[in-house]
């Protein structure tokens, strides 16, 4: 890992990017003397820079609760070299919503399961350099989306301990086999009225998780309508999990 710069954002927080070998990312601390718990930033593969704004907000409240926060950019995202095959799939899925027709499987399995297997390695690495630093203590938590990474994250990576995933209904169909493996506490949201989500399929996921602890938070609006408070509730389940 490569400290590339460093600013604070105000007298609490400390933001420093990064690079792990090809991989940008940004890491965000709180001012403390002792070493921080840690989450992970999931988000969609639009690039940090388009995503930036939100994921500041999120480290922001993190480290006002006392946490650290970093987040990594996805292969084929941002910067990062373009992959041709990603492009393919989002371009399938873009044709198929804007002709009203059903999205297939075979689009879904194109766009989201390479995405998941390129991706969940690099966050592994990535935890293995942040877990190395001394403001770093652990434990870990996920939180955001893409729901299938953090659903791959939490059934093979044990340094994770507790997950805040936001429903949607891209999930390929080997992802449900993955989900009746995943055994930590998890704070699953949904938007009740998404225009891009089956309702039933994310349903479906949720009851699929093997966690003896699990909580659904749906709330009425589209996608980008999650509530403020939700931001409370998912800071309330992190610091019962991650303390």
């Amino acid at each position: 890992m490569h400290f590339t710069s460093a600013r604070r954002l105000d007298d609490s927080v400390l933001e420093r990017e990064f690079t792990l070998g090809e991989i940008p990312g940004i890491l965000w601390t709180p001012t403390s003397t002792t070493p921080a718990p840690l989450i992970l930033l999931g988000h969609p593969p639009l690039g940090l820079r388009k995503m930036y704004p939100r994921l500041a907000e999120r480290a922001r409240r993190a480290a006002a609760d006392g946490f650290a926060a970093a987040t990594i950019e996805l292969p084929g995202s941002g910067d990062r070299p373009r992959w041709a095959a990603a492009e393919q799939a989002r371009a399938d899925l873009r044709r198929a919503m804007e002709a009203g027709e059903p999205v297939g499987d075979g689009i879904i399995d194109a766009l989201v399961l390479p995405l998941v297997e390129k991706s969940v390695p690099e966050w592994r690495a990535a935890l293995d350099a942040l877990l190395s630093l001394p403001e770093i203590g652990g434990p870990v938590g996920y939180s955001g989306g893409v729901i299938s990474i953090g659903i791959r994250l939490a059934m093979v990576e044990a340094r994770v301990s507790a997950a805040v995933l936001f429903a949607g209904s891209l999930v390929p169909a080997a992802m449900f086999a993955e989900a009746r493996r995943v055994t930590i506490p998890l704070h699953v949201l949904l938007q009740w009225d998404d225009e891009g989500n089956d309702r039933q399929a994310a349903l479906d996921l949720f009851d699929a998780f093997a966690s003896k602890e699990k909580t659904l938070h749906a709330n009425m609006g589209g996608h980008t309508g999650v509530p403020q408070f939700e931001g409370d509730a998912a800071a309330r389940f992190f610091a019962r999990h991650l303390r």
